[in-house]
């Protein structure tokens, strides 16, 4: 299958997110030319500032509305691959259709546009989510067979009122089902494959400097709320309830890594660090030094919780990464945050 190698360029979709920053930053480092598409110039020139060491590598297109007939036309012409990482991200949302159908059409449309404009890329490697894998069943184990079946239900019977993770793991979901729908309705008509990064919560440094918390997406903002004080103080089930977790670097090193890998052509790829609860994260914050303004919780309470797993083997296996571990993600993250001020 057709691989796209450095010094190609690549077109990143909502480059001014917390991943896709980290993608173009990596994509930099291994020597490959990156086109951003962002919402607005002055996040285009922020980007420009902030990545000003690689010189004219680095450029951006102004796509406003993700949803709309043809946004991608003009964007991905010229390209060698994409990586499609604009999505809403939110648990906010009211509506369900305000997450799934910028989710659903942004993924769909520019995959239209590619085959229409773009004959020169060769690989898309799309930004899914281990919400597009979780679903209930007993053991929660989980691997890129999965697919999360009772999001979708969820939102047609409770529509506005099913919970927002469940309307998130939905939009999520769909998209990347109509990402492969796609391929598989115009195989004999489209010369470029299909790679779907599957992370879990996503935290790790910010690549760039920051002035308020306004401007942090929606996962690292819950890493600096929940290692906030706050009154009230969260309850030690809230503290004790269990995720999984993966560091950015590690997301964007794979988002990378997929161009280039002949074996990762029509697969889908969980990256995941490992599980976690916020008491384990306050726990390891007061293991390695003084932090007075970090609330204590219920210290230890995290270590018997039971504990949903992704597994992250085929990864591993595919492109050698090794995950970082939640001490260095927790670590870094608080780091970086304080450094901002934050």
């Amino acid at each position: 299958m057709p691989t796209v190698a450095p010094p190609a360029k690549v077109l990143v979709t909502g480059a001014s997110g917390y991943i896709a920053a980290w993608a173009c930053k990596t994509l930099l480092d291994k020597g490959y030319s990156v086109v951003g598409t962002v919402r607005s110039d002055s996040k285009g020139e922020k980007l420009k500032e902030l990545f000003k060491s690689y010189n004219d590598k680095f450029s951006y297109v102004i796509v406003e509305e993700i949803s709309k007939d043809g946004a991608f036309d003009k964007a991905v012409v010229g390209v060698d691959a994409v990586q499609h990482t604009a999505s809403p991200l939110t648990f906010e949302a009211d509506d369900p259709q305000e997450l799934i159908g910028p989710a659903v059409k942004g993924t769909t449309g520019i995959l239209e546009s590619i085959k229409a404009y773009a004959p020169t890329v060769k690989r898309v490697v799309l930004t899914s989510s281990v919400g597009s894998i979780y679903h209930q069943k007993t053991p929660p184990v989980f691997d890129e067979s999965d697919w999360n079946v009772d999001a979708p239900k969820a939102v047609e019977k409770f529509g506005r009122h099913a919970p927002g993770p469940v309307k998130y793991g939905a939009s999520k979901v769909l998209a990347e089902r109509a990402a492969w729908e796609f391929m598989d309705k115009n195989k004999d008509s489209i010369d470029f494959d299909l790679v779907a990064i599957n992370p879990s919560f996503v935290w790790g440094p910010l690549v760039g400097p920051v002035k308020s918390e306004k401007e942090l997406n929606g996962t690292i903002n819950f890493f600096r709320v929940n290692t906030s004080i706050r009154d009230p103080a969260p309850t030690r089930e809230q503290l004790t309830a269990p995720g999984n977790c993966v560091d950015v670097r590690d997301v964007a090193l794979a988002h990378t890594l997929a161009l280039s890998n002949p074996e990762a052509a029509g697969e889908r790829f969980i990256v995941n660090s490992g599980s976690y609860t916020y008491q384990d994260i306050l726990d390891l914050i007061h293991e390695h030094g003084d932090h007075p303004d970090v609330p204590k919780g219920f210290p230890g309470a995290g270590k018997d919780v039971p504990r949903p797993a992704f597994l992250s083997a085929k990864a591993e296996k595919t492109f050698g990464i090794k995950f970082r571990s939640l001490q260095e993600i927790t670590v870094d993250t608080l780091t970086s945050l304080r450094e901002n001020g934050l």
